[in-house]
């Protein structure tokens, strides 16, 4: 963002001009022509109404054109059918940053579409950049302007910017955030993004020095390539987190895959908020104990925490709650043990968690928490605070906030109660200490700062170097391409087209043999070698041993003969519309780890690249992750890590650990594939066979599907 840029003036301008403000205190442009001249704007502010008058003091002009300088941002509440002439208007003023807030637009139907088209036509016309339609405007408690219609009062400053496509959200985030404490740095409601969408506003906003941590409410994105892009940047500077809302109503596409089903519009967006480092939010409460937590605290250096509490039951829900995020309790070194002998009465539980009994005071929660920091086997500390029986809570916090404020290590705090610990919770509040009710929501902010010291981790030890993997196809490059070319849209690939592929890409493959007779199928037996695998050729059956197309260790003439004509069979009455090329001979395959892999196409991040368990139960295990293609060999591995499959290829009690490396690779090698292939649908490899460690792998049974258009 540059001074040149429209974008400045929405967050910096140097004069506002409303149009639609009102002397009428029921209207909503009466409501923004307050919170303007009430937020302290050092700027200018310009009223307009074609009625003309005084308001709070200030002129009503009757036109834009009408407005002296300095005006590089409108505010638009005026009904939607006047939009178009106004949005010229402000075009031949030269304004060219303009907030919409009116709605009537494309939320109202196809007409109300029809008339935000015209207003972004208009937009282009003039070089100017949209806000909105449908928006509550914007607010800045730093700079200080609050652009909304919202009633007073606003929120506190803060270090915690929000960014929403729900204005209603805004509203009740801003009302929510008062009461919990925490202040705001900017807000942006989006509205219906006509133009200026969530990823325009991702720099723009954690450029503000006063932000440490950006807040989405997202219902979807616009651009998903390049809001990856946009926040993997980013978020390596400050952190990001998001509430993607909306994860269970979009309906199941009709697809050849278990990848295609597995790979909804959700795990599209793990994916890519896993490639840029996003951090991804469940609920809107947790958004806001995870910014709190990174805006105030210092980054761990691992996951290891001390418990001090002086209760039992809660620092035991506090280690249970601990390792459901895969926290660990610290093993305290001797020496920290006897210095808290030394100050705790002899009844108090020295291992961790820290128990000082109900007596502790406000000088031993002080002197235990210097000592617990101290100790280089602990990286943060959780301090639990029920009602002490003998001393306020608020004279805990008094005695602890210094020695917070002091620490290089993270310390948030779970105050369990409520009206007798509301002093301790005015303090903690205005030291910016993080505090939370239960020691559950202090272990999830716990974990968040861990997840984003790994990250920042990762990130350096990366090099950042490119993701993409330097894969070429073999000499078979051009006759594979010339032979997808030719297919139909939404057409399997034949399994020979797919073994093709994966070779080109450095995936081994089981050998494969078409036979359309008995007596061709006998012949590659013989050069195969017993035992063999029988499975129906089928474009049309992706999915074989659904209709019985699978017939296993088949270990000699008579038996291949047999299962080859009661395949056909079977299949010409349970499929009679498939076409039967034959049947594949392919060798038996028994040794090694059973995986899946596969890729698709997602309509808005592109090819996805999935690993997990295999076989035929996948879609029931789902035991499944995904990345978005291409992907480094750090983020496959990163990747075979979330799911047991990947784990287990460690080894895992009467298993050999197998070729975690071989599995890697071949996870990149298939998302380079799925990049490289824009024409590909979707293509799967279930099962992959993993073998012993440094004997690779092998893909036994591999299907792909073109692109529908």
């Amino acid at each position: 963002m540059t001074k040149s840029d429209p974008l400045t003036a929405f967050f910096n301008p140097h004069g506002v001009a409303v149009i639609g403000a009102t002397t009428d205190p029921t209207k909503l442009g009466y409501g923004l022509a307050r919170n303007l001249v009430q937020s302290n704007f050092q700027g200018v502010v310009h009223f307009v109404n074609p009625k003309g008058g005084r308001l709070l003091g200030q002129p009503l002009y009757q036109a834009i054109s009408q407005v002296p300088d300095p005006v590089d941002l409108a505010i638009v509440l005026i009904p939607a059918a006047f939009v178009p002439e106004a949005l010229h208007d402000c075009g031949k003023r030269g304004i060219r940053a303009v907030i919409i807030g009116s709605g009537g637009f494309r939320e109202t139907g196809e007409q109300g579409a029809k008339l935000e088209a015209e207003c972004l036509e208009i937009a282009k016309s003039h070089q100017m950049r949209l806000i909105g339609p449908n928006c509550i405007g914007i607010l800045d408690t730093h700079l200080p302007i609050n652009a909304t219609f919202l009633p007073p009062p606003g929120p506190p400053p803060g270090e915690v910017a929000f960014v929403s496509h729900s204005g209603a959200i805004c509203a009740a985030v801003i009302d929510w955030a008062r009461g919990q404490g925490f202040g705001m740095s900017r807000l942006v409601s989006l509205g219906n993004q006509t133009d200026v969408n969530e990823t325009d506003v991702l720099g723009p906003v954690l450029a503000d020095p006063f932000t440490r941590v950006l807040t989405l409410y997202l219902e979807g994105v616009s651009d998903g390539r390049r809001f990856v892009h946009q926040a993997s940047r980013l978020a390596e500077e400050k952190p990001i987190i998001a509430l993607k809302v909306g994860r269970f109503s979009s309906g199941q596409r009709a697809v050849a895959s278990h990848t295609g089903v597995l790979a909804g519009q959700e795990s599209a967006f793990d994916a890519a908020f896993l490639r840029a480092g996003v951090i991804r939010a469940n609920t809107s409460e947790e958004m806001f104990d995870w910014a709190r937590a990174l805006a105030w605290c210092p980054l761990p250096k691992g996951r290891n925490v001390a418990v001090l509490t002086n209760a039992g039951g809660p620092g035991v829900t506090a280690a249970d709650a601990l390792e459901m995020e895969n926290m660990h309790l610290s093993k305290l070194k001797a020496e920290t043990i006897e210095e808290l002998s030394d100050i705790l009465p002899p009844a108090a539980s020295l291992v961790n968690p820290v128990d000082m009994l109900a007596s502790a005071t406000p000088e031993q929660y002080a002197r235990c928490l210097n000592i617990l920091l101290a100790d280089s086997e602990v990286d943060s500390v959780m301090v639990i605070l029920p009602p002490p029986p003998m001393f306020t809570a608020g004279a805990v916090a008094k005695a602890l906030i210094p020695v917070i404020h002091h620490a290089e290590k993270p310390v948030i705090l779970a105050l369990m109660g409520e009206r007798l610990i509301q002093e301790a919770v005015e303090h903690f509040r205005a030291a910016r200490v993080a505090e939370y009710r239960f020691p559950e929501r202090a272990a999830s902010a716990l974990a968040v700062l861990a997840r984003r010291a790994e990250h920042l981790s990762r990130g350096e030890k990366s090099g950042k170097v490119p993701i993409q993997v330097d894969l070429k196809f073999n000499t078979r490059k051009e006759s594979i391409l010339s032979s997808l070319d030719k297919l139909q849209p939404g057409e399997n690939l034949s399994l020979e087209t797919v073994n093709d592929l994966l070779a080109a890409y450095g995936i081994p493959v089981a050998e494969t043999i078409l036979a359309g007779t008995v007596q061709q199928a006998l012949a590659a037996a013989r050069k195969i070698g017993y035992p063999v695998v029988l499975k129906i050729a089928s474009p049309d059956i992706p999915h074989k041993s659904e209709f019985g197309g699978v017939v296993l260790d088949v270990r000699d003439e008579t038996s291949l003969v047999k299962g080859f004509e009661e395949l056909v069979s079977r299949i010409n009455i349970l499929r009679p519309d498939a076409r039967v090329l034959g049947v594949h001979i392919q060798p038996l395959v028994l040794t090694g780890q059973e995986v899946i892999l596969g890729a698709v196409k997602d309509p808005q991040f592109g090819p996805l690249v999935m690993f997990g368990a295999g076989g035929v139960e996948v879609e029931g295990l789902q035991d499944v992750a995904f990345g978005l293609a291409p992907i480094s060999e750090e983020e496959a591995g990163f990747i075979l890590g979330k799911t047991w499959a990947g784990r287990r290829l460690e080894g895992y009690r009467n298993l050999k650990p197998a070729d975690r490396q071989a599995a890697i690779k071949a996870l990149c090698s298939l998302a380079q594939l799925a990049a490289d292939l824009p024409q590909l649908e979707e293509i799967e490899i279930n099962p992959l066979r993993i073998l012993e460690q440094g004997k690779g792998v092998l893909a036994v049974d591999a299907r792909a599907r073109m692109t529908a258009f």
